[in-house]
């Protein structure tokens, strides 16, 4: 790799044309990007991979990438170069970033300088790729799509969701827990469930359990849930709907496909369902979430819990076991 810099080239992994994991290629003599006035030269020492870039890979998201592109967001390294207006990294300094323009599946990347933030010594590289798009995913549905007030305990049951130890369900359960509010989380398994106890659920539930939706109403004195971040809705929407409280909020994070549903369900509780997409985050919001983050970093709280890492040559089967993974394991990461 040393030698393949020195002329200018790097790995990078490549895409030509939607499909499965084999569309996935890495090639070794991609010319290394130069960050114009206002960017950077990233030095990538981990990359995060999320379910969306599968989506867009497959062709079957509503944002598609002009062809070929090299895939990849949440990067965390070492600033390699800066741009001749960036005076707010030097050459040497840890980051992260959630906006490669670039593509972070190689081993440099570019991106704007004000969407670079400093890693602290306190977090792995690892643990820095898994930060951006988690964390801002949950802070944004939990307090500003869902309008829950920080602190404030809405008929004291204010976050439950399915599949829980999962990447944005690790987060949410941290970033919910720190601001003051009641968590519930599930997970299939005993690994998993001990997985959302430590990053700060109140109760746990396994969801393979035939009646574990009965538990959850008898844990609220069936008074239901008043926000649920929901990561897979094609599967669970219609339950979800059943176990919100009066006036309770599901916030679609997930999908893999359509489901269908009783709008009656909604009309009972007067509940509501909403989207929500980092894609669509205003600067106001970003501004917001990283605020945060940088906090939840500094106080001690926000800690990443880092999965299965993979060398950037086996990006195919991280692409194909983070469709497949049962949860309870945390940020799956390329290690270029």
């Amino acid at each position: 790799m040393a030698a393949a810099a020195a002329r200018g080239a790097m790995r990078a992994v490549r895409v030509f044309e939607f499909g499965g994991p084999e569309v996935l290629r890495l090639q070794a003599d991609v010319p290394i990007p130069s960050p114009e006035d206002a960017q950077v030269l990233i030095k990538v020492h981990a990359c995060g991979v999320n379910p969306v870039e599968t989506y867009i890979r497959s062709g079957n998201y509503a944002r598609k990438p002009a062809l070929p592109y090299t895939p990849g967001s949440d990067v965390a390294g070492v600033i390699e170069g800066v741009g001749g207006r960036v005076t707010a990294f030097k050459k040497g300094d840890r980051v992260f970033t959630s906006a490669t323009l670039s593509g972070g599946y190689a081993d440099y990347a570019v991106a704007e300088a004000d969407t670079v933030f400093p890693l602290s010594d306190k977090l792995s590289f690892s643990q820095g790729a898994a930060i951006a798009i988690p964390y801002f995913t949950a802070y944004r549905a939990l307090f500003l799509k869902a309008c829950q007030s920080r602190g404030k305990r809405a008929n004291s049951w204010c976050k439950w969701r399915r599949k829980y130890s999962e990447k944005v369900g690790i987060a949410a359960c941290q970033i919910a827990r720190a601001y003051g509010l009641k968590v519930l989380g599930t997970a299939g398994t005993e690994q998993g469930m001990n997985v959302v106890l430590r990053n700060g659920a109140h109760q746990a539930f396994n969801h393979r359990e035939a009646n574990y939706l009965d538990k959850i109403m008898e844990y609220t004195k069936m008074q239901g849930v008043n926000i649920i971040i929901e990561m897979l809705s094609n599967v669970n929407l219609a339950a979800d709907l059943h176990l919100l409280s009066h006036a309770g909020r599901v916030m679609v994070v997930g999908c893999r496909g359509p489901i269908e549903i009783n709008p009656r369900d909604t009309m009972n509780k007067e509940s509501s369902i909403r989207g929500v997409s980092l894609f669509l985050q205003t600067e106001e919001e970003r501004r917001e979430c990283v605020r945060a983050v940088l906090d939840g970093i500094e106080s001690g709280w926000l800690k990443p819990v880092v999965g299965p890492e993979y060398p950037l040559q086996e990006v195919a089967k991280a692409h194909e076991d983070i469709i497949h993974s049962s949860g309870a394991r945390g940020k799956m990461v390329l290690l270029p």
